[in-house]
């Protein structure tokens, strides 16, 4: 699963623009995720992640194998900054096969924000866990203002490459309890592939936790503009 013009890593998957910081800011907080990728070519693929969060600051490492042997490890960085009402999340990543990306986001506003966001790679071959083009722009809207349950429709699209692809995420998180919540990403694409053909189709993930663990099952008709469909399984533990 090369990507021509899908390439580097936002700072969210699947889930709504939200701080990721570990309320003891002097422990290291875990996050291990094992996923399994159906491809409808047979090119199935499989990837390992650890992310560790220490207050303000995320660091992670991955890698990345598929059934034609294409493999690829990768790390990263976050940092997040609260400046009242503007959050920040600026973000670096490098992988083998000499990709090099960062970005940078933002949530602006209360219980209510705006969302924007702006990534940059050196257009090397990268393998990441949200399938959204990446050398790109990111805006939309988010709130928390109903009580238990988080909102954001945000779009990603192309603004380097002139493909013209577009992917809109509605997300919605429901906490049932401090340790259980259900996260819905339902997305909406259209744009072109590396050969010019054009796509479109609508996916739809969903991520149950019940801390310290979570599961994740998703479906994607068109992943990375390619014709394929890809089914997604993924299960982990927080630690």
């Amino acid at each position: 699963m090369k990507k021509l013009f899908i390439t580097v890593s936002c700072a969210w998957l699947g889930a709504v623009w939200t701080l990721n910081v570990s309320a003891d800011e002097q422990r290291v907080a875990l996050k291990l995720t094992s996923s399994y990728y159906r491809i409808s070519d047979g090119n199935n693929a499989a990837d390992l992640n650890l992310r560790g969060n220490y207050g303000t600051q995320v660091g992670w490492i991955g890698f990345y194998r598929d059934r034609e042997g294409f493999q690829q490890a990768r790390a990263g960085y976050e940092k997040h900054a609260d400046l009242g009402n503007v959050r920040l999340v600026l973000s670096a990543q490098v992988a083998s096969r000499g990709f090099l990306g960062g970005s940078v986001n933002a949530e602006i506003g209360g219980d209510t924000f705006a969302l924007l966001g702006f990534g940059r790679t050196n257009l090397h071959d990268y393998y990441n866990l949200n399938f959204d083009p990446n050398d790109a722009i990111t805006f939309g809207i988010g709130t928390r203002a109903i009580a238990a349950t988080e909102l954001s429709l945000y779009r990603v699209q192309d603004d380097r490459l002139g493909t013209g692809q577009r992917v809109t995420h509605l997300v919605a998180r429901r906490h049932f309890t401090a340790t259980q919540r259900l996260t819905l990403d339902y997305s909406y694409k259209s744009g072109q592939d590396s050969t010019g053909q054009r796509g479109v189709g609508s996916g739809l993930v969903l991520t149950y936790d019940f801390e310290p663990w979570f599961a994740r099952i998703g479906y994607d008709p068109d992943v990375n503009f390619t014709g394929n469909r890809m089914t997604l399984f993924a299960v982990g533990k927080r630690f």
